[in-house]
């Protein structure tokens, strides 16, 4: 109903807006100049018509009439030459004693245009000298009279309205441009933050995808070479090994489809029934599970709990208990280690793991392990100190004194805000974690 109640121009607008869709800026710059150019020859050719005291408006008159307004065309890229060819063009017509008239909208138009490009000093400039050159120097080399100080104040009142329209217009330019600017900087922004995003995703993904297959191979390798090396003289031994192999695997396929699960947009796998986790997510509560597949490999590991037992956010959980799983893992496969000791602390702003073992400590052997070995700083230690620092806690990694190797790991609760517990609560010195109770 508005706009059936619109004036019949405002609908044409409307429904021309419509249907034409966005013009590119030079078809507008050219369809203003032959407006303005159009309306400036009929105007002063009608004047003319009345004018018997003027000069005859010849083709240099014409031309004169034409040349500021065509190059209107040109105002975008050249603002500052096509406001002094308006206004000398229509100087020189005015001192030629040509018949007067409207000839001044060519030069209104490029000088919004000098303002918008933000030329505002040499608009003002040419209004000043425009101002003098029309209203006092033609009139004296045409020998005519000089305007009364009324219609000459009155016409410098318009020109000072004419530069405060000027000026909207570039500030409104000068908006608009900041406004696209700052848009692009956002735009640029969320693209980087996106970016970053799906970096710290693979990340993620790489780290569960390590600490997952690095561990359960790792135990069917050594279950495999047991069952190998006894499946003719201990058939019944081979047999146990082989199994463990089996459950192994069957353990290593279901993590994995819940590390998989997390590039469908779910970090659980639903497959039960009723969308119900077929199996629960790894966390500090099946830390003795892993400790009994990895002793099954030959690792006698005991497990020490200290502190008030509490239920821990699903990140630090993870974290924990995959830091755990890395160091065993490790330790399996490359310490030819016979103990370990895991201990678990729930300190009052924190959770403190320590894990040791009595392998080979700082010798050649251990440091010469494949690159994916904890004790050559390659992914297995570098994700474990990337599950901490992201949690805001800290690991470290290293030999003990005399014959072992530790891994110890602070994790905040995430208490804070932040996520992080503001204690920075260092390791322990390895030396704290015997092997047995009363070992130094």
């Amino acid at each position: 109903m508005k706009w059936l109640s619109a004036r019949p121009a405002q609908r044409a607008a409307h429904w021309l807006a419509r249907t034409a869709g966005p013009v590119p800026p030079a078809v507008r710059d050219v369809v203003i100049a032959l407006v303005v150019c159009a309306f400036t020859l009929g105007t002063m050719a009608f004047a003319a018509g009345h004018q018997d005291e003027s000069r005859h408006l010849d083709a240099l008159g014409v031309a004169l009439l034409a040349l500021g307004p065509l190059a209107l065309v040109l105002r975008r890229r050249y603002p500052a030459a096509v406001l002094l060819t308006a206004v000398a063009s229509a100087l020189t017509y005015t001192m030629l004693d040509y018949p007067r008239g409207p000839l001044y909208l060519a030069m209104i138009v490029a000088l919004f245009g000098a303002f918008a490009a933000g030329l505002r000093r040499l608009a003002y400039v040419v209004l000043t000298f425009g101002y003098v050159g029309f209203v006092w120097v033609s009139p004296t080399v045409n020998s005519r009279s000089l305007p009364a100080l009324a219609p000459a104040f009155g016409l410098a009142a318009w020109l000072f309205v004419l530069a405060g329209m000027g000026e909207v217009v570039r500030l409104r330019r000068a908006y608009r441009a900041a406004e696209a600017q700052r848009a692009r900087v956002q735009s640029l922004g969320l693209a980087e933050a996106e970016r970053r995003r799906a970096g710290d995703e693979r990340l993620r993904i790489a780290r569960e995808l390590h600490d997952v297959l690095a561990h359960h191979i790792s135990l069917m390798n050594v279950q495999a070479s047991v069952g190998l090396e006894l499946m003719d003289s201990s058939p019944e031994q081979a047999r146990e090994a082989l199994t463990a192999v089996k459950y192994a695997s069957r353990e290593a396929l279901g993590e994995l489809r819940s590390v998989l699960n997390i590039l469908k947009g779910d970090t659980v796998d639903r497959s039960g029934p009723d969308g119900a986790p077929r199996s629960p997510t790894a966390g500090l509560a099946h830390v003795d599970d892993l400790v009994a597949r990895t002793s099954a490999g030959g690792l006698s590991i005991r497990v020490e709990r200290s502190g008030h037992a509490r239920p821990l956010a699903a990140a630090v959980d993870l974290a924990a208990y995959r830091i755990v799983q890395e160091a065993l893992t490790n330790t399996l496969r490359h310490a030819g280690a016979g103990e370990a000791v895991v201990r678990i602390d729930y300190g009052d702003r924190g959770l403190d793991i320590a894990i040791r073992d009595n392998g080979r400590s700082a010798g050649a052997d251990r440091w010469a392990s494949p690159p994916d070995a904890l004790t050559s700083g390659g992914n297995g230690l570098h994700g474990m100190r990337q599950r901490a620092a992201a949690l805001g806690g800290q690991c470290i990694a290293g030999p003990v004194p005399g014959r072992g190797f530790h891994v110890q790991a602070h994790l905040p609760y995430g208490d804070e805000p932040n996520g992080h517990d503001g204690a920075g609560t260092p390791a322990a010195d390895p030396a704290t974690v015997p092997l047995a109770k009363g070992d130094a």
